[in-house]
């Protein structure tokens, strides 16, 4: 019998955690990709320029509308891809293209003590003008290989950046 609701009553207390993916935004016309940076306000890394992205919430699972009902199971496929498409309109205010391009994983203890599983997709631009999320994003750039450098960054980010417009240079 398929689940009637989300709950953590049976789950193991030591296998919680946050999921977060990332994605670094690259922009075709200029071979640049965009860095946004984080709200002084941030528990995590504050006035640091990340790239855009955001964790999985239950509320984006309703129960009554699985994608696919697998025997007991509720699936809910493309969660990854449909949390990356909302998160970079909600915290830039543009699109991206569907066809994302896996980089690398991290996994990491907040200092709230809130262990964190980060995955980080490559992802290329499709439209829109940047408009930052008020109260998340203080400032933002559209950089490239040597301009990233020239930023305060997450550790890890000037490498993914310079990584994706690698991946991406034709």
């Amino acid at each position: 019998m398929p689940a009637e609701k989300i709950s953590l009553e049976y789950a193991k207390q030591d296998k919680l955690m946050y999921f977060v993916v990332n994605a670094v935004v690259y922009r075709e016309s200029d071979s640049r990709c965009l860095i946004l940076k984080r709200s002084m306000r941030e528990k995590v890394h504050p006035g640091r320029y990340a790239v855009p992205g955001g964790k999985l919430e239950w509320a984006q699972f309703d129960l009554s509308k699985p994608t696919r009902v697998n025997g007991d199971v509720l699936d809910f496929e493309n969660a990854l891809e449909d949390l990356l498409t909302r998160e970079v309109q909600e915290e830039a205010g543009i699109t991206i293209q569907p066809q994302l391009t896996y980089l690398n994983s991290v996994f990491f203890i907040r200092p709230d003590g809130i262990p964190v599983i980060l995955i980080k997709m490559a992802a290329k631009y499709n439209n829109g003008e940047v408009k930052l999320e008020e109260g998340a994003f203080d400032d933002f750039a559209w950089v490239g290989e040597e301009e990233i450098k020239n930023y305060e960054c997450i550790d890890g980010i000037a490498e993914e950046v310079i990584r994706t417009i690698k991946l991406f240079r034709k």
